[in-house]
């Protein structure tokens, strides 16, 4: 299991296929195991960098508060750990941020870049939301706080499947690396104050940004004000997806970012 110490903290990174690299970063409580309804198809064409977040997975929050900067930051010491000078990146929800930041500060590390299921800053509503999800950890039945958190990422058609919400909160509640309370806290925190909307024009990497026609949680429209934010960059919206579009519908999400990859 492969590890880099960075910023004080061991960093687990996986690695799969063979070709151009392609980090990808996931989001709130997310790790490097969210990725597998896409990791074959994109594997066959790309080299996948995918570490667990400061926080989640098998990577130690290592301190007591966190900034999307410092994620960012951690990133950056992977692939000087690995000696990639650049790559392109993919990155969902809290992973968006990140990438944004890694675009902003270290443009000449970035190829191409991937938002997907994210958006420019945090609205007031979502930080609310975030606030409500950190103080009730720990406080509620821990079954019911998933399927809470799940009715704001998945769609109206994965709810119309009660087997398969009983199946996704038994894994959450069964993960060994699960995302630890003061972790979650800490990550749901650098989400609530990250605001990027003065600096996201300043992205010069081509971009593709990617929302769930259904996403309730980052919709469709805070997707459109982040593309309108980073000049040049593509807009695609894929349907019968949530906020986790990835998840819901993997060979849509690959077939876009295959073509963005691999267009002039």
């Amino acid at each position: 299991m492969p590890t880099v110490t960075v910023h004080g903290t061991s960093l687990y990174y996986e690695i799969h296929g063979e070709g151009e690299p392609l980090l990808l970063i996931s989001g709130l409580a997310s790790d490097s195991q969210s990725w597998p309804p896409v990791l074959a198809p994109l594997s066959l064409h790309h080299r996948l960098i995918a570490p667990d977040n400061r926080g989640s997975g098998r990577t130690p929050l290592g301190t007591p508060s966190l900034r999307v900067e410092r994620m960012a930051e951690d990133c950056l010491a992977l692939l000087d750990h690995l000696s990639l000078p650049r790559v392109s990146v993919l990155g969902h929800s809290l992973g968006g941020y990140i990438a944004q930041r890694l675009a902003i500060r270290w443009p000449d590390r970035v190829n191409r870049l991937i938002l997907a299921g994210t958006a420019a800053s945090t609205s007031e509503r979502n930080a609310a939301l975030l606030k409500v999800w950190r103080e009730t950890l720990g406080l509620v039945d821990r079954e019911g706080w998933w399927r809470n958190l799940f009715a704001w990422i998945l769609s109206r058609r994965f709810f119309s499947r009660p087997d398969d919400v009983a199946g996704a909160v038994r894994l959450a509640l069964d993960y060994p690396f699960a995302t630890g309370d003061e972790a979650f806290k800490a990550q749901a925190e650098a989400i609530a104050a990250f605001d990027n909307r003065e600096e996201a024009a300043s992205i010069g990497a081509k971009t593709l940004v990617l929302c769930g026609g259904e996403d309730i949680f980052i919709p469709p429209d805070e997707s459109e004000e982040l593309h309108r934010l980073i000049p040049g960059s593509l807009l695609s919206i894929l349907p019968g997806a949530a906020h986790s579009l990835h998840l819901e519908n993997p060979e849509g999400f690959c077939s876009l970012v295959l073509e963005f990859l691999k267009s002039s």
